[in-house]
């Protein structure tokens, strides 16, 4: 229950830290997204709330077509970096938290096609 706090403090702090003019890096969209690894992996059946908050967190990131395009890249690199990542988890986890996001989360997307 403390690591759940912990994470969703860090969130909180990466929300407030990202502000207009600010350029997104991966380093905010990775720890958005920590909380999902257990889902996209396959150990957890469902995202968990840490998880759809982190989901949140990168919608509101990508405000701009360069912000959509830097997250999409951050997303791309960090779903190659897990070799067991379950495509189909990916796909239907903005759907699993009910955001409408529009960076998909996939190891192919061509980000320079985002707008």
């Amino acid at each position: 229950m403390k690591s759940v706090i912990a994470v969703i403090a860090i969130i909180a702090v990466f929300q407030l830290a990202v502000q207009h003019g600010h350029a997104v890096t991966c380093g905010e969209v990775d720890v958005s997204l920590v909380p999902c690894i257990n889902y996209l992996i396959g150990h957890d059946s469902s995202p968990s709330p840490a998880c759809c908050a982190g989901v949140k967190a990168v919608k509101g990131m990508a405000s701009t077509t360069a912000d959509k395009r830097t997250c999409c890249g951050c997303v791309k690199a960090a779903a190659n970096r897990y070799t067991d990542l379950k495509d189909e988890a990916a796909q239907s986890l903005p759907t699993k938290c009910a955001v409408q996001l529009d960076i998909p989360i996939s190891r192919t997307v061509d980000c320079t096609k985002i707008n």
